[in-house]
């Protein structure tokens, strides 16, 4: 019906390279808001730092699915701002959530929940080009796979996908987490690595409006999302089953 009231989203970190890409591709498929630190041109904003659980709560009010990007996303950022902003910050995202009877929070976990496996083998032929080393086939890795973390911010990530799930068994809080492969601003994998892991920015943004839409009886759980990588170990199968993501891109159109 064309008079349906549109999902009300707010999306953390909404000024960075995904937050942007959401709403230039889904344009006003929903009906935005931002929590961010600094104002946003047409997108009425919350001026905060997530960290700050008192500061952020007007953020949550009347909203119906937030998208937490807000994150310190350098693998070798220092401890004190992984903890500030990807431990307590999500802590903060996840509560003030629950206090505002919001109803999904989608949260943008990694790939780096997994990283650590490119110091073995095959993973480690695999992002580094060396495919004539692992022959025509490799385990994938699900969303059941045991976590492999690459540095403290893999770690933070784990962190909050677990925290997800306590959220989701203590109150009517829905959770998705989504592990992002390797998105860039110019949209095109730029190193050995990325051939397996990138992620282009209409397929993250394909993926996350899934997951705002998908049905209230998905409670909780854990999805890979890259483009469809010729040399990908991360399995997108669980993804397209359940939400019916479907790649567009694929690493392999930008070989020279």
């Amino acid at each position: 019906m064309e008079n349906q009231t549109k999902q009300r989203v707010l999306v953390t970190g909404a000024s960075g390279l995904i937050g942007s890409a959401l709403r230039q591709i889904l344009g006003d498929k929903y009906e935005w808001s931002a929590l961010n630190r600094r104002d946003l041109p047409d997108v009425p904003t919350v001026r905060a730092d997530i960290g700050d659980l008192e500061a952020i709560r007007p953020a949550f009010e009347g909203i119906d699915t937030v998208v937490h990007l807000a994150a310190v996303a350098k693998v070798d950022a220092p401890w004190d701002s992984i903890l500030q902003n990807n431990l307590v910050g999500t802590y903060n995202v996840f509560e003030a959530a629950r206090q505002a009877g919001v109803k999904r929070v989608i949260f943008a976990s990694s790939g780096a929940t997994v990283a650590g496996l490119h110091i073995e083998e095959p993973f480690k032929a695999l992002v580094e080009g060396r495919y004539s080393e692992v022959g025509g086939s490799w385990p994938m890795v699900t969303h059941e796979s045991m976590p492999r973390p690459m540095g403290l911010y893999g770690v933070s990530k784990v962190f909050g996908e677990v925290l997800a799930r306590h959220f989701v068994d203590t109150s009517p809080l829905s959770a998705i987490c989504l592990r992002i492969g390797w998105v860039g601003e110019a949209d095109r994998p730029s190193s050995p690595a990325h051939w397996a892991n990138w992620c282009s920015q209409r397929d993250i943004v394909q993926m996350i409006d899934r997951s705002i839409q998908a049905p209230a009886n998905l409670r909780y759980d854990i999805f890979f999302v890259t483009s469809n990588n010729r040399w990908s170990y991360r399995d997108l199968e669980h993804a397209r089953s359940v939400l019916g993501y479907v790649p567009q891109d694929t690493a392999e159109d930008h070989r020279q």
